[in-house]
């Protein structure tokens, strides 16, 4: 099922409604007009994935307190993506990314909604817990549809825009399994590797461009995430972060300062470099303290 909640935009061009955007329910604020009346200068059109909860709702939110962004939010709960985007002045669409034409229909929603995005932060993912060699086949697809392949999707359908324009900036939400590997997450340990090892490719392929990719590596964060996932966090250390956190870190390192790496809370850089230098001693230190 998807749902469209919409700010008021002008009639339609018939490549925007080619493109794949469906009639929409109207509220909130105007659209992108450059100026707003008593307010700041837009900054730009952004997107967020993920934001009906968690990291992606708390930076909506930051982004959308600021005044300044032309907002297009998406996530699989409709009334809590709904909640959102009224909090953020965000016009907003629900649907699951995994689901075959999803991307296409994001991305013509979001150009028929605001143009072409200056800021895409892919932030949607999902996990599993437990033994790989009990995981079901499907949640092994469902964790790399999720995590990987539909923003890779998403980020090719938005990217040639961004160059275009000479500018622009492609924010990706990894994980610090991504970069250490972790028992019992072995299927999101490999997306969110894939995630950093694309982050790392696309960067040196859009050299020159304008366009920039910032790599987000949260450690523990307090979201839904890991109710989701089918077993909770009941490590003491590293203590999990509000996700607030991460969203003032990915506004004010990556989107502000246009940093290629972000790390959450900056400590987590220590096991990273730990494993990439000697993996043989991460190895050791891993088997002993888990």
């Amino acid at each position: 099922m998807v749902s469209v909640f919409s700010r008021p935009r002008p009639p339609l061009a018939p490549t925007a409604a080619a493109a794949g955007a469906e009639p929409a329910r109207e509220f909130g604020r105007a659209g992108r007009a450059g100026t707003r009346t008593g307010a700041a200068r837009v900054t730009g059109a952004a997107l967020v994935t993920g934001a009906s909860s968690g990291i992606g709702a708390a930076l909506a939110r930051r982004l959308g307190a600021e005044g300044t962004w032309d907002l297009v939010l998406t996530g699989r709960d409709p009334e809590r993506l709904r909640a959102v985007a009224d909090a953020s002045s965000a016009s907003a669409l629900a649907l699951d990314l995994t689901a075959p034409g999803a991307d296409r229909r994001l991305a013509g929603f979001t150009l028929a909604t605001v143009g072409p995005v200056d800021l895409l932060v892919a932030g949607a993912g999902v996990g599993w817990a437990g033994e790989f060699r009990e995981m079901p086949a499907h949640a092994i697809d469902e964790v790399l549809e999720t995590d990987l392949t539909a923003t890779l999707r998403l980020v090719r359908l938005l990217l040639p825009d961004m160059v275009a324009a000479g500018t622009g900036r492609v924010v990706l939400v990894g994980s610090l399994a991504g970069c250490v590997g972790v028992r019992g997450e072995a299927v999101y340990s490999a997306a969110k590797a894939a995630l950093g090892a694309f982050a790392d490719a696309l960067r040196q392929e859009l050299r020159g461009t304008g366009v920039g990719v910032t790599h987000v590596i949260p450690g523990v964060v307090d979201t839904p995430f890991f109710e989701r996932r089918g077993a909770p966090y009941r490590r003491s250390r590293p203590r999990p972060v509000p996700p607030e956190r991460v969203a003032d870190a990915i506004r004010d390192t990556a989107v502000r300062r246009g940093r290629d790496e972000v790390y959450v809370p900056g400590w987590l850089r220590l096991p990273c470099r730990v494993r990439g230098a000697t993996p043989g001693l991460y190895r050791r230190l891993a088997a002993r303290f888990g």
